[in-house]
C-alpha cells in the first residue's frame, strides 16, 4: 500500500500520536510519499525525521491513499492537491470540528488496519467547477462553496443570477455561496443555508445579508448551471474558491455547475453523517443539565 501525506503546520500536541503514526507505517512497510513542505516541518518538531520513500512537490502523484492531517481545511487543500485523481483522501482530524475526517488521530493503529483490510467505504462528494468565457482558472474547483463576496467593505453587490439560461434572481447583498452538499454545514450553514446529506447532489444557493428579507436560500438539481454577472461600485469582486480568492472587474461573467469528477472520501464504517451532525452541532444537548 502507498500512502501520500499532507498535514497543517500546528501539530505539536499531536507530537505522540505522530510518533506512533511513522513507527507503524515502517512496521507494516507501508510505501510513504510525503508533501514536501509538510516533511521540513516536521523534521523541525520531531525528534528524528520520518522515513519518506519519495516527497510530493507538485499535484502530479500516485498513491493508494491520499492522508491529511489537520482540519477540514487542511483536508479541503489536499482535495486541491490531489485534484482530478482518483485518490481516495483520509482526514485525521487534528483540528476542532473535523466534519470530513475518518479519524480523530487517537486510533491511528486501527486506522492503518482498517485501511490494509479494506474496511472502509468510500463517498462521492460532489464538486463545483468554475467557468468563466474572459478567464482561466487555475483551478476551478471546489469541494465546499464557490463564493461572490465584496472587495471593498463599503459597497454592496448587484448579482445577477440566471439557471438553466433562465433569470432566477436579482440578489443585492453582501454576496452569494454557491455551496454543495459538503459545504452545506460549513459557510452556507453561517447565512441560514439547509443541511444537505452528503451524497445529495445539488447546488445550494444562499445570499449573504440580502437587503430584501424575501431572498432565501434555493437548492438547485445536479444538472443545473448557474450564470453570474456583478455590479459594484468598486468596479471589482472576490470570488473565492474552498476560501482561495481572486479579484475579479466586475464585467467578468461566471458560470458554476457541478464538476464532472467527485472527491473520493474514506468513511469507517462505523460512522455515519447523521451521528457525525448530531455529536458535532451537539443538537439536543442541554448545557443546564451539566451545571
Amino acid at each position: 500500500m502507498k500512502i501520500a501525506l499532507f498535514g497543517k503546520h500546528s501539530q505539536q500536541s499531536f507530537v505522540p500520536q505522530l510518533l506512533e503514526f511513522f513507527r507503524l507505517i515502517e512496521e507494516k512497510q507501508i510505501e510513504l510519499l510525503i508533501e514536501a513542505d509538510f516533511y521540513d516541518y516536521l523534521k523541525a518538531i520531531l525528534p528524528q525525521p520520518p522515513k519518506a520513500d519519495d516527497f510530493i512537490l507538485g499535484d502530479c502523484f500516485q498513491a493508494d491513499f491520499a492522508l491529511s492531517l489537520g482540519g477540514d481545511g487542511t483536508l479541503l487543500n489536499t482535495a486541491r492537491r490531489v485534484g482530478g485523481q482518483a485518490i481516495p483522501i483520509v482526514g485525521i482530524n487534528t483540528g476542532r470540528l473535523g466534519y470530513l475526517s475518518a479519524s480523530d488521530g487517537h486510533d491511528l493503529p486501527q486506522l492503518l488496519d482498517d485501511l490494509l483490510q479494506g474496511n472502509y467505504e468510500i463517498e462521492q462528494r460532489a464538486r463545483l467547477c468554475l467557468s468563466s468565457e474572459s478567464i482561466k482558472f487555475d483551478y476551478p474547483l471546489a469541494l465546499n462553496e464557490i463564493a461572490i463576496t465584496r472587495r471593498d467593505v463599503a459597497a454592496m453587490l448587484h448579482i445577477h443570477a440566471s439557471v438553466n439560461g433562465e433569470y432566477l434572481n436579482d440578489y443585492q447583498a453582501d454576496g452569494l455561496i454557491l455551496s454543495t452538499a459538503t459545504g452545506s454545514t460549513a459557510y452556507s450553514l453561517s447565512v441560514g443555508g439547509p443541511i444537505l446529506m452528503p451524497d445529495n447532489r445539488s447546488i445550494i444557493l444562499s445570499p449573504i445579508a440580502p437587503h430584501t428579507l424575501s431572498m432565501r436560500p434555493i437548492v438547485l438539481g445536479a444538472d443545473a448551471y448557474v450564470d453570474l454577472s456583478v455590479e459594484s461600485r468598486s468596479k471589482q469582486y472576490l470570488v473565492s474558491l474552498d476560501g482561495h480568492s481572486l479579484s475579479l472587474p466586475s464585467d467578468t461573467r461566471l458560470r458554476v455547475r457541478l464538476a464532472d469528477t467527485p472527491v473520493l472520501l474514506v468513511r469507517r464504517k462505523d460512522q455515519s453523517f447523521v451521528h457525525t451532525l448530531r455529536t458535532k452541532m451537539m443538537w439536543g444537548k442541554d448545557l443546564r443539565s451539566e451545571v
